[in-house]
């Protein structure tokens, strides 16, 4: 049973971006999706032939979010194709159920047209309306200096950072935390 309403939002580049839930039929696109972002960006948590799931396991792990209160994928989608996505799971703990983890992506074709910031501003109007939802944290590459902005225009402080977090191409990359309260 879906949690989320679908919607339409118009961007600044006048293409009309559609934000929904993702659901297990959306396996194969996703699986594509998530093959073809890991060659176009250092700021993610994999690279190229590193994500491993089976279309079997992504199926199952849609599942699994679609059952749980507190935990979202969102898919934006232009003319039918994903073009950005958004995961969010709290904590599987009662007590640590209020709380979460995001990451997001867009592509890189589709990037500085407003899209990041409707998936952000759709995930966050969602968190609210959960009333379950009460903080959201992320990870972010202190030298991704786009994203950061982003985050902090909406809200997000800057909680903390780790050392050595990635390793690319030899180089050691640290992360900076960040969180906002849901209130």
């Amino acid at each position: 049973m879906s949690k989320f309403k679908p919607l339409n939002i118009r961007l600044k580049s006048g293409e009309e971006l559609e934000i929904r839930e993702a659901s297990p039929s959306d396996a194969p696109g996703l699986l594509s999706y998530v093959e073809a972002i890991s060659g176009e960006s250092d700021n993610l948590t994999f690279g190229p032939g590193e994500f491993n799931m089976t279309l079997a396991q992504e199926k199952e792990f849609l599942a699994a979010m679609e059952k749980r209160s507190n935990a979202i994928y969102l898919l934006g989608l232009l003319d039918g194709e994903i073009v950005a996505g958004l995961s969010f799971m709290g904590g599987m703990r009662r007590r640590m159920s209020h709380a979460g983890e995001f990451g997001m992506s867009v592509r890189k074709a589709h990037w500085n047209k407003g899209i990041g910031a409707a998936m952000l501003s759709t995930f966050l109007g969602w968190c609210r309306r959960t009333r379950e939802i009460r903080k959201v944290n992320l990870r972010v590459r202190v030298d991704n200096r786009a994203a950061i902005h982003l985050y902090s225009k909406f809200g997000f402080q800057l909680e903390g950072r780790r050392t050595r977090e990635f390793m690319i191409d030899g180089r050691f990359v640290d992360v900076f935390f960040m969180g906002l309260d849901i209130d």
